[in-house]
Order: C-alpha cells, then sequence, then structure tokens
C-alpha cells in the first residue's frame, strides 16, 4: 500500500538535480508544486513528502518556503550518512532535526534515508544501526535504513561523477544489512531489534533480480515500511509499466514510500537524468499516474501524456 509520494531524491545534493540549470531552484520548486497539486487531486490521503534533502539545509528550505512549495507538501525529509559522507558526528542527529524543525512551520520531519556502510568494518554498521535507532526511533514519523542489499560491485552508483569522488564513490557499494553474496552481515541482526520502528529503503533496478528475495527478507525481518523508487525514466524502458506493476505488487503488504524522480533523457533541458525536465506538467502528470495506478484513485489519469 503506497502510504507516501517523495518528490525527487536529494534534489539539493549535484548528483542527483543540476544546479547549473537551475541556480535558484525555481525549476524545481514548480515542479514539485505542480507534482504535489496533481498527487493530491488525485488521492488527498497520500502524504506528499518534499524529497529528501542531503545535506540538512534549513537554507535551502527557507528557500523552498519563499518559492511557495509548502502547500503542495505534508512533510519535509532528510538523509544523513554521518560516518560515510557527511562532515558532522552521528549524536548530532537530534540536532540536525532540530534545525529543520526550526523552519518546517509545523511540517513533520521524516529521515528517509539514514545509513552506515561497511566499507572500513562492519563492526562500525552495528554500532550505527544501534545507535541511530537509539537517536531517532520515536523521534520522528518515519525513519528508513540505507538499505537491505549491498549494490552489487558490477553494477554503477546513481551518482553523476562516478569514480572522479574517490572513495566516496565506494562507498555506495558497501550500505547494506546483507552482502552481494546474499549472506547477512552482523548488522542485520541488529536491524531486526528495531524493524517495527525503523523502515527500510531498497532502490530497485530496472527488472531488478533482487525484488523476490527481498520481499522475503523484509517479511522475515518484521519490516512493516518500505521506501523504494518509480524511475520516470524506466517509462521508457522496454515493458517499463509491467516492471512497475511487479515491483508494486510484490510490495504490497507493506506501507510504502515511492519515491518519484529521474529524468528522462528527451524530457530534460539536457540528456540526463538529473536535469530538470522541459516541462515540469509532464513530470507532474507521471506523478498522477502513478499514484492512480497504485492507490486508490479519485479520477483517472490517461497514461498517453505521461509517454509523449
Amino acid at each position: 500500500m503506497i502510504e507516501a509520494a517523495m518528490l525527487w531524491n536529494e534534489p539539493n545534493n549535484k548528483s542527483h538535480w543540476d544546479p547549473e540549470l537551475d541556480a535558484d531552484w525555481s525549476l524545481y520548486a514548480d515542479m514539485v508544486i505542480r507534482a504535489g497539486n496533481s498527487i493530491a487531486a488525485v488521492n488527498p490521503n497520500i502524504t506528499r513528502v518534499l524529497g529528501g534533502m542531503s545535506p540538512i539545509d534549513p537554507h535551502w528550505v527557507r528557500r523552498m518556503e519563499a518559492h511557495g512549495v509548502f502547500p503542495a507538501v505534508d512533510a519535509l525529509a532528510v538523509h544523513g550518512f554521518p560516518l560515510d559522507w557527511n562532515l558532522w558526528s552521528i549524536h548530532e542527529w537530534p540536532a540536525k532535526i532540530a534545525e529543520i524543525e526550526a523552519v518546517a512551520q509545523g511540517k513533520p520531519i521524516w529521515v528517509t534515508e539514514v545509513g552506515v556502510g561497511s566499507f572500513g568494518a562492519e563492526e562500525v554498521q552495528v554500532f550505527g544501526v544501534d545507535r541511530t535507532a537509539e537517536l531517532l526511533v520515536g523521534r520522528v514519523p518515519r525513519v528508513f535504513w540505507y538499505s537491505l542489499f549491498d549494490l552489487p560491485t558490477s553494477w554503477g552508483a546513481t551518482t553523476r561523477h562516478r569514480e572522479a569522488e574517490g572513495s566516496s564513490y565506494y562507498r555506495h557499494f558497501y550500505m547494506g544489512l546483507i552482502r552481494e553474496d546474499g549472506t547477512p552481515k552482523p548488522s542485520l541482526d541488529h536491524y531486526a531489534r528495531y524493524a517495527d520502528g525503523m523502515g527500510l529503503v531498497q532502490w530497485f533496478h530496472y527488472n531488478d533480480p533482487r525484488l523476490a528475495d527481498a520481499v522475503q527478507w523484509l517479511k522475515r525481518l518484521g519490516v512493516r515500511h518500505v521506501r523504494t523508487g518509480l524511475s520516470w525514466a524506466d517509462v521508457f524502458q522496454p515493458d517499463g509499466i509491467g516492471w512497475f506493476d511487479r515491483q508494486m505488487e510484490a510490495l504490497a503488504d507493506f506501507n510504502v514510500t515511492v519515491t518519484f524522480c529521474f529524468t528522462p533523457e528527451h524530457e530534460g533541458l539536457a540528456p540526463h537524468h538529473t536535469s530538470p525536465p522541459r516541462d515540469p506538467q509532464a513530470f507532474a502528470e507521471f506523478c498522477a499516474w502513478m499514484i492512480d495506478r497504485y492507490a486508490p484513485a479519485k479520477t483517472n489519469i490517461s497514461p498517453e501524456r505521461a509517454l509523449t
């Protein structure tokens, strides 16, 4: 069951939104307003989440408010990886949440990605799971651990600069609770203690062969809340909608936060998944179509517009 729709992933991170094409964030804001309003028109019970900011930045939130985004969203989301990519301590989580609460105009704060990788040592990840749960479970309405599976080393991480990022790039492949070969890390048993209150993020690639195994693990762990993504770009893959149908059917037993993101090359101001779309209404109609298809709907959205 879809309970929330998240509008983009880490938009204030240049790996996911091109700042050279949208220096003042007005294009992103316009897109979010249109998408948020379109989702509400289909199903007003869906929680609309402003894409998980990374870095956690109250100044960016104020800019979104100034652009008029707040009426189109119901919650603000943050991402944090203090032992891998961020320049702050894991113990600062409560202060980081408070920074955003101070500018959120009463909107709830969700932590839609938090993680600690096993790049340096698997024991560090065990500590990270336990300390994260202590600091965040019960502090905010939703917490999602990133992630269930390690990213296979033969796949590329979705980031603009790839190997140019040095060791920061390779950390992407060690964020899971389960190794690439399918064996659990020590952190998995620790996560299981908190699964009822801390959801899991698992991004599925187009026709991802791990989908069935992921569902088995999620159920075995007792996970209730799952965050994943439906890529706008994947609509244009062969049988893209068929893949979406299989993914959402497999996740039907969970409370799902679905993230809408990634611009198709032919829809962008530049031919890249981080580009603002040429027509922000096309993204809004994609979001509405997906909610109409996979969540209780009040109107029928024609797929033809989203495929043009």
